[in-house]
Order: C-alpha cells, then structure tokens, then sequence
C-alpha cells in the first residue's frame, strides 16, 4: 500500500478513526483527526500549538471553547445531502468539547497556530458554494475556511465529484514558493463514497516522476499530498466526496496547471462560450 494513503481503524474509547499529525506523515503543517462519536459521548482536547478548525461532517452537536459555547449545531445528517456543513474555528493554546447529540463524524483540522484569531462559529450561510467545470470535469465546491476568511495557516474545502467525473483536474500542484505564480501547500483528501461501497483513484506523481502513486481510494480513506499533481477520478454510480485540509508558510492557494493537460481548461472555456 502507498506510504500516501491512510486507512480508518475501527473507533477507539474517544471514538477516533483516523489520525495524522505532522510528525507521522513526515512534513511540517497539517495535521488532520476523524472522530464518530456516539449520542452522548463527549470529546474534550487542548489545541496546544495548533489553530484547529472542527467541521461536522454529519450529525448534531454542542460545542465550546474556553470562552465561546454554540449548542445545537448541525442540519446535515449524511455527509452527501445538499447542505453545508457547520464548523467552527479554534485558536492556538485554547481547548473544545464537543458533545454529540445524534451519531457525529467530526473532522479536526490543524496546523499551526499563531493566536491572531478568536474562537467562532463559521456557520453554512457563510460559506460560499460554486459549481467548477463542465460535462466529465464537474464538480462542487463548498469553501468552508477559504483565505478570504481569518486564520493563521489553514485552508479548508469540501468537493463532491459526481459519479463518471474528474476533479483537481486538470492536474495542478502548489509544492512551490514561488509567488505570485504558485504558493507551496501541505494537503490532506479525506474521502467519502456513495454508495459507500465504492471506490475512487487518486494519483500523485511530480514532473520529474520521482513521486509516482495511483491508489485506489475507498469511503473513509485519507490521501497525503506532501507534493505533485493531485487529480482524482470517481468511477460511474459512484459520487466522489473529499474534505481538503491545506496549510504551508503562506496561507495562500496558488496552484499551477500540468502544462501537457492546460489545453482542456482552454477547451472547455470555449465550449461554454459556444453554448450562450
């Protein structure tokens, strides 16, 4: 199996699947938790060094910091309803609890924390949602902590791709500190299939070819991408769901386009234009 994908493990005591820090997955930002906790059961942690951004993937719960309490939140029960998620935001050198009040799949993202930002609640109605692509090429986007919205290193985005399309695609990569061209990213892909027991591709490969992984990807897998292209493929009757988790030393997305695949994006700039 590829040193890039991680599978869940059945639930522990705290009700946590699947963990990756900095340190296990060898690079320097991102660190990423999946927890699916009971009716009732309640999760309490310290964020020490790291800005964490909690998303509630699914299910309803009541959540606090050290100064801040937000009870009932959640609307979406299953991870592929047409809603945004509810997600809130955490400081360095700060705690939360979380007590989930139906079963809960909860997503804590970190990377480090510079203590600029209080705690808050980013509800749905802030995020901005889109619709990216066209035919085999679609996908849907919903920017959950995007740089528009405070934050001292993380970045945070959910995608479905629909059965039959592609997605990250064409192939880009941001791995460079090369601004303003391309800015130089950490990310995590967790995914998510439906029906669950589907599956999806995902490669990572750099120009030079030193970095070359294809992986069959099932539900609840989460996919490194320490650099390279990173496109992604959800087979027919299959929809594709990730949850992306970005950080590096600026807190910008600037990616740069596979220049042997740019032509499509020139491609389907015309077909669309063609079609008003």
């Amino acid at each position: 199996m590829s040193k890039l994908l991680c599978r869940p493990h059945e639930a522990d005591e705290t009700g946590l699947t699947m963990s990756i820090s900095p340190e296990s997955a060898g690079w320097n930002y991102v660190g990423f938790e999946v927890y699916h906790l009971r009716p009732g059961q309640t999760l309490e942690k310290p964020t020490g060094p790291m800005e964490v951004c909690l998303v509630l993937l699914s299910g309803k719960a009541d959540v606090s910091s050290s100064q801040e309490s937000w009870n009932g939140l959640g609307e979406r029960m299953g991870i592929f309803e047409n809603k945004s998620p509810y997600a809130v935001y955490l400081p360095n050198q700060d705690q939360f609890t979380v007590k989930a009040l139906t079963g809960l799949e909860l997503a804590v993202c970190q990377a480090p924390g510079s203590g600029n930002h209080s705690a808050r609640l980013i509800g749905p109605e802030s995020m901005g949602r889109e619709t990216r692509g066209r035919t085999t090429n679609t996908r849907h986007v919903c920017n959950i902590l995007p740089e528009t919205e405070a934050a001292d290193s993380l970045l945070v985005v959910e995608v479905i791709t629909p059965g039959g399309c592609w997605s990250s695609y064409p192939p880009h990569k941001h791995d460079s500190d090369k601004l303003p061209e391309e800015s130089a990213l950490e990310e995590i892909y967790y995914h998510r299939l439906n029906p669950s027991q589907g599956f999806a591709f995902q490669r990572v490969y750099t120009d030079d070819g030193e970095l070359d992984e294809t992986m069959t990807v099932h539900d609840r897998d989460t996919v490194m991408v320490p650099r390279g292209y990173h496109p992604c493929g959800a087979p027919h009757g299959y929809d594709l769901y990730y949850l992306n988790v970005m950080a590096g030393p600026k807190r910008i997305w600037k990616f740069y386009n596979a220049p042997d695949h740019e032509w499509i994006i020139e491609a389907d700039q015309k077909a669309t234009s063609a079609l008003k």
